[in-house]
């Protein structure tokens, strides 16, 4: 079968949604399937390039930057994207193509009417993988308040998930997010658990052994460092740990707050914290070789739960997690019912700490925690089992 994906995420970039959406698309052609993925790039001089890139047809379109810019900027490029992509598409030699299924990624919000137009090109069923609930994520953390904005931003949420005939969500309490909002909705809601892939890895160009933080047990944190990741307690438990020689934090990551993180760590005089820029995602795995624990951060103000990609990261390297997560949160549920890792809910450092300490110990136990860890992700969270699970909503 053809399948299509519309996604603002995909190599070169390095992101974790970029990897994902890689992976996915790898295992789309290796069950057998055709898939041809639609990116907007803003730093194209014509309206759209082709290109194949191992069986995957590879369409990329015009448009705005929606990246590393300011919020104002970005609200008026994303206000935009649907109608650019859709007018540079229609001069692609892929105009006239009929797809069996159209699939789209959340993060952002704004593809709901790009979708309206290609599903009635097609006639066919859509899925919407839906990772982030936006807008009610910027009101918890103070972004938005629900006003005239927000309720511009409520109607483009509602514009995309009209346009789905199957949305899969990270956790079963986002669902209850939709029958609570959305009840009139004319689609099916499924748990669509995130998904990581086996890759090919190289050397890191970070090595922990020629750092100052040789010999220790090292925290580590990777990926998106921004205000939803709530990194302040996480810089907190570090000077909390300052004196301890033993102990040692490496933050590999890009983001709104990395900045600031840098400015903190020189600002209390941090000897046991490294912040490094991004890596290349094959490197990750050789990083994570080289720590003892991976580290997550979600600021309690959340009220939708979700599974970030760093977790599947962590579990498929093999570290325990340490978390700080909002109360009630999914993945704690996940950690604990596995036995791999602990979760702090109070947002209190102190607690955090202890946590940290208890992990410590278990490590050094429990011979068995790196293959609890492994097998997590190879059991629940497998490319194979997401692919197979979203044609077969398609095929409905």
């Amino acid at each position: 079968m053809h399948f299509v994906l519309i996604a603002d995420a995909f190599p070169p970039m390095k992101t974790s949604a970029a990897v994902q959406l890689r992976d996915l698309s790898h295992e789309f052609v290796r069950q057998g399937h055709q898939l041809t993925v639609i990116l907007p790039d803003s730093n194209l001089k014509q309206k759209w390039t082709l290109e194949e890139q191992g069986n995957i047809s590879l369409l990329r379109l015009k448009a705005p930057r929606t990246k590393d810019v300011s919020y104002f900027r970005r609200a008026i490029s994303e206000y935009m994207l649907s109608y650019l992509m859709y007018r540079n598409f229609k001069s692609s030699p892929l105009a006239e193509t009929k797809w069996n299924g159209l699939i789209w990624y959340s993060p952002t919000i704004f593809f709901g009417k790009l979708v309206k137009k290609l599903k009635a090109l097609s006639h066919c069923n859509t899925y919407l993988i839906l990772r982030d609930i936006f807008p009610e994520w910027a009101v918890d953390m103070g972004l938005l308040n629900r006003g005239v904005i927000y309720r511009y931003f409520k109607k483009v949420e509602k514009t995309q998930y009209f346009q789905a005939s199957t949305i899969g969500v990270q956790t079963p309490s986002n669902i209850d997010y939709f029958n609570a909002n959305f009840p009139e909705a004319p689609c099916s809601i499924e748990v669509l658990n995130n998904w990581l892939s086996e890759e090919v890895t190289v050397p890191c160009s970070i090595q922990l052994d020629k750092t100052p933080l040789s010999g220790r047990k090292i925290f580590a944190y990777t990926g998106n460092i921004g205000i939803a990741q709530g990194m302040d307690i996480l810089l907190n438990l570090a000077i909390e740990f300052k004196n301890e020689n033993s102990i040692g934090f490496v933050f590999v990551g890009r983001g709104t707050a990395v900045n600031d993180l840098r400015n903190k760590v020189s600002k209390f005089n941090l000897d046991n914290v490294l912040v490094y820029d991004e890596v290349e995602p094959a490197e990750i795995p050789d990083l994570l070789s080289q720590c003892h624990v991976g580290l997550i951060s979600l600021d309690p103000r959340h009220s939708n739960d979700n599974i970030p990609g760093k977790f599947l990261a962590y579990m498929r390297a093999g570290l325990p997690v340490l978390a700080s997560t909002n109360a009630g949160n999914d993945l704690e549920g996940i950690v604990r019912e596995n036995a791999v890792g602990k979760v702090v809910t109070s947002n209190m450092v102190l607690d955090l700490k202890q946590q940290a300490e208890a992990l410590l110990l278990e490590i050094n136990a429990d011979s068995d925690l790196k293959a609890r860890c492994q097998a997590l992700a190879t059991g629940k969270f497998s490319t194979s089992a997401a692919v197979r699970q979203i044609v077969e909503a398609l095929q409905k």
